[in-house]
């Protein structure tokens, strides 16, 4: 339980009391800032402890936004602040000074009136960073005297306080499908949830559980499973909206939600994508290229997005130039704002197409919508994101280069001749990186699809490929377009194991394929994830158990040149089963620790 410790003298006919212990505080009164001391020093240190001014006068919502989030080691609003474990001893600290303070002056109770605010001024002035919550219309207030008092509640009444709370429980920036179609209705089901006590990882699981129904039925290959399949996956999409909206209605976030949310989406839709293919096979159309086609470029559009947004984390001008002006007005136009982000294909209209599509029709016409689309959103995604670039004065700092540096997700073979490779690659023009990685990807990839299966021409390309790829990091990737390192890497490994996979013709190499990159997907998200919540790339030791991008690829290429098609199918079925535990074991034991950062998608719909 979370105590809070109330400082100044009784206001007649608050509710402080009652508000606190409604949202799971144990209350105790303070007379003075000295009592107050002592009252936060018997606090066990693992608990969060909130110090409240009696005459506060607000909504519950807003106390449970400045006093429960449990994302901010130390928040504040007006009349309370509060800290958890790790911001405790900065509040301490503060509340010393404030004592010896009120000593000094020889009146702690009179002191005592205004101490959670004075408190949180002194935190500021530590440099604490104390998160203050945007509370909009939300009414939080310590009145100075019995008018104020009484214009303050009349300003609270006014103000629906669980209207306020549902409406802030849907994500501020979202796709259009999401917005009109989903939103409206999946809040309610996300209040519903939290009334009976249901958590957002219980209804994350259970989306998950559905979508995986989803996939079974469209594996029957029979048009009532493909109908069912539809319904199933729309379902299952209200729930994964239901779960991040029941995570901010009820502010319960953790770092198993964190990763489940991170990662599950992706689980969801590729498994999905391999019950359509299953479902075709079954109708005698083997639709496998096709659906390793589009997770391929669905995981690349993203590195895209990923790589951009950290090139740009530190820099305040990555929204200058003629492009981002020309955003800038279109913004103006209402409509234009909607169709910007419908045709990057997030995740709402993505799904709503993927479900109607496969009641409607067949997989092979989903899948090719799918590609389509998909094809589409990482053209315009790409293309705007390169034009941006250039506006940039600065180059990239060290954060990002090295953000970028893990995103690469480099192996043993590229440090080795990183060094060896670092003299010439500094001499090189500032668009080297990029060209670099894209010729020896393309090369790569385009050897593997062109000259047969089993062809020593994709192994001598694929020794190419490590040369270009150590020579594209050789150097700190600080160039206004080195952030397309990343993406281009992921389409040559991607792109060399599908066209090696369809060249061995043979039942079970593609959907081998298909769980091979899979596995090595799922490591790059969630390399994405980690870095987002500063907690670092993987360890190195799992970079050199799976490889890195190069190794894998030349790996590939190597057993489909010495093994017979059926063989090479065997290797990558086992390479993928490594690969997956390997990566999974790491990530479970990563963001079931204690040091796992809580990161929850807020920002761009994915």
């Amino acid at each position: 339980m979370s105590t809070a410790i109330l400082t100044g003298q009784p206001v007649p006919g608050s509710s402080i009391e009652d508000d606190l212990r409604s949202l799971g505080f144990e209350v105790r009164t303070a007379s003075g800032t000295a009592e107050a001391e002592t009252l936060l020093a018997e606090v066990p240190p693992q608990q969060r402890v909130a110090v409240v001014d009696t005459r506060f006068v607000g909504h519950v919502h807003a106390l449970r936004l400045g006093l429960t989030d449990p994302r901010f080691p130390i928040s504040a609003i007006p009349g309370a602040v509060t800290a958890q474990q790790t911001g405790r001893r900065a509040l301490i600290r503060a509340m010393a000074r404030e004592n010896s303070a009120a000593g000094t002056h020889g009146s702690s109770t009179t002191l005592a009136t205004g101490l959670a605010d004075r408190i949180a001024t002194a935190l500021d002035g530590d440099g604490a960073g104390v998160h203050r919550p945007e509370l909009g219309s939300l009414v939080a207030e310590v009145p100075a005297d019995p008018q104020a008092r009484n214009e303050a509640r009349q300003a609270v009444a006014a103000v629906d306080d669980e209207a306020l709370r549902l409406k802030s429980a849907v994500k501020a920036r979202d796709g259009f499908f999401t917005t009109h179609f989903i939103s409206p209705y999946s809040r309610y089901l996300a209040r519903w949830c939290a009334r009976r006590g249901l958590t957002p990882n219980q209804v994350t699981t259970a989306s998950l559980i559905t979508a995986l129904l989803a996939a079974a039925c469209a594996a029957t290959g029979t048009r009532p499973g493909f109908v069912a399949a539809g319904v199933l996956l729309m379902a299952s999409f209200v729930l994964d909206c239901a779960d991040g909206q029941l995570a901010r209605y009820t502010l319960r976030y953790s770092t198993l939600g964190a990763w489940l949310d991170a990662t599950f989406d992706r689980a969801k839709e590729y498994a999905y994508y391999a019950g359509l293919a299953l479902g075709a096979a079954r109708g005698g159309d083997d639709v496998w290229a096709l659906a390793l086609g589009a997770i391929i470029l669905q995981t690349c559009r993203h590195v895209v997005d990923f790589s951009f947004s950290e090139a740009n984390r530190d820099r305040t001008t990555a929204g200058s130039g003629p492009t981002a002006a020309l955003s800038g007005r279109l913004d103006s136009v209402g409509w234009t704002v909607w169709a910007r982000r419908m045709i990057v294909l997030p995740i709402g209209e993505r799904w709503a197409m993927i479900a109607v599509l496969t009641a409607l029709t067949t997989p092979r016409i989903t899948f090719y919508a799918l590609l389509a689309g998909c094809a589409v959103a990482a053209a315009y995604t790409t293309a705007g994101r390169v034009l941006r670039s250039p506006a940039r004065a600065a180059r990239l700092t060290g954060r990002e280069a090295r953000a970028l540096a893990d995103l690469a997700d480099s192996g043993p073979l590229s440090q080795a001749l990183g060094g060896p490779l670092g003299n010439p690659a500094r001499r090189l023009p500032g668009l080297a990186a990029p060209a670099v990685a894209l010729s020896g990807g393309a090369a790569v990839v385009a050897t593997a699809a062109l000259t047969g299966f089993g062809s020593a021409w994709t192994v001598l390309a694929a020794c190419a490929y490590v040369l270009t790829s150590a020579l594209a990091v050789a150097r700190p990737l600080t160039g206004a377009l080195d952030w397309l390192v990343p993406p281009f890497f992921r389409a040559a490994e991607y792109g060399t194991v599908l066209a090696l996979a369809a060249e061995a013709d043979v039942n079970g190499a593609l959907p081998a394929a298909y769980g091979l990159v899979a596995a090595v997907a799922y490591h790059h998200y969630d390399t994405v994830y980690r870095i987002r919540g500063n907690a670092g790339a993987p360890p190195r030791w799992l970079v050199r158990a799976t490889g890195g991008h190069e190794v894998r690829t030349l790996l590939v290429a190597v057993l489909a040149a010495v093994l017979t098609a059926s063989r090479f199918t065997a290797a990558l079925t086992v390479l993928a089963v490594a690969a997956a535990l390997v990566v999974l074991v790491e990530s479970i034991r990563f963001w079931a620790s204690e040091g796992a950062p809580a990161v929850h998608d807020e920002g761009e719909p994915a």
